[in-house]
């Protein structure tokens, strides 16, 4: 049974989030910079947040070139364009937010390693730069084959590098004990453990019904207006959106001797991709080698995948070094039929952010505050 307490100061919100990643927490955070008085309550199924923020590979990147020319292709020049700037405005917001030493944002520069059987033309990267240039005031992409040999790759396998000086990385891990910080510091709520079973409209508001781990009844949250920050499970509770998850596998080596790789670094359009930290490599990827089996929103390994990122790790990115892998884990991601992000009201009390098609990190801050202006202003 609830009690008076719990009813009156635990379970009705001016505002209530569903989802503590990063999009749900930046809604918070932005919520509260617009109407500071505001109750605000996040509800969080998972003891961590669930879904991919705590378990990706920390890239603060606008992504790689045949990545980009890919989606140039797919989108159109405009949309292209604006899904560029938007990542750079959410990086912008990330780091003015919560400030470059808490998340260990370090400008490395980014990095795609090229094959043999691939060739980007002059002219591909003159018209990319032209592009680009619109935003960023220079030239964005280059090629040194040079940088081969000092990262250490090898040399039978990778043909070429395009540089990206504008990528940076990240601590995830210290990013989002950041982000909680500043949203508990601003009077946000926080509930993990709470999972959502079912969203209802009422008359002038919303009712959340959170399973009860002590009873078969639920318990009942309500609040004026609710953001559905969940991306790939948003379909449970909206499954006519177009929503696509997208598991993905990542490990990380344990300390290697001399590592040269410094950076952000992928290949294969961004489907794999890899960065050092604490003298280790972070590999993920590989999606593309099932796309029906990694179309899941449950965790779990897919061992096809994992063979092949060790390959890779061995033979091309660390040649001749004694490696092992340490940890291995998934996340999930949610996709769409083109890149761009899934923010929009579906009532008048209702508004959902999701679909960040495995740029969480760019977008995160960028979509909370669209989402947070369309709550507070709509």
């Amino acid at each position: 049974m609830i009690s008076f307490w719990e009813n009156k100061h635990f379970l009705t919100y001016d505002y209530l989030i569903i989802g503590s990643g990063i999009t749900g927490l930046s809604a918070a955070c932005s919520i509260k910079e617009l109407e500071p008085n505001a109750s605000v309550a996040v509800l969080e199924r998972g003891l961590l947040p669930t879904g991919a923020t705590t378990k990706n590979a920390g890239f603060a990147c606008i992504g790689s070139f045949t990545e980009k020319w890919h989606d140039l292709e797919l989108m159109g020049e405009d949309a292209f364009l604006q899904l560029i700037e938007d990542r750079w405005k959410g990086l912008a917001k990330l780091r003015s937010r919560l400030g470059d030493p808490q998340i260990d944002y370090i400008n490395n520069g980014g990095y795609e390693l090229l094959f043999a059987n691939q060739h980007i033309s002059q002219a591909q990267l003159q018209h990319m730069n032209g592009l680009l240039k619109k935003i960023f005031n220079q030239d964005v992409f280059k090629t040194d084959a040079s940088l081969i040999q000092a990262f250490g790759f090898n040399k039978q396998m990778v043909s070429n590098v395009v540089v990206n000086p504008l990528d940076a990385q990240i601590n995830t891990g210290k990013m989002m004990r950041a982000l909680y910080r500043l949203a508990t510091s601003l009077n946000t709520y926080v509930a993990t453990g709470a999972e959502v079973v079912s969203i209802e409209e009422s008359g002038s508001g919303v009712n959340i019904f959170v399973k009860n781990p002590l009873s078969f009844e639920p318990i009942l949250f309500k609040a004026n207006k609710v953001a559905v920050c969940t991306n790939a499970f948003t379909g449970k509770f909206f499954p006519n959106l177009e929503i696509t998850p997208g598991r993905g596998q990542v490990i990380v080596t344990q300390p290697v001797d001399d590592l040269k790789v410094k950076g952000v670094f992928s290949f294969d359009e961004g489907y794999y991709y890899f960065r050092n930290i604490d003298n280790r490599i972070l590999f993920g990827g590989g999606r593309n080698l099932d796309f029906e089996g990694e179309t899941t929103t449950e965790f779990g390994p897919n061992q096809k995948i994992l063979d092949t990122l060790s390959f890779y790790l061995q033979e091309m990115i660390l040649p001749g070094k004694e490696m092992k892998i340490d940890q291995q884990w998934s996340g999930i991601m949610a996709f769409g039929k083109n890149k761009l992000p899934l923010v929009q009201k579906v009532s008048d009390h209702v508004a959902v952010g999701a679909r960040l098609n495995g740029m969480g990190i760019a977008l995160g801050s960028k979509i909370g505050e669209e989402i947070a202006t369309l709550l507070v202003n709509g």
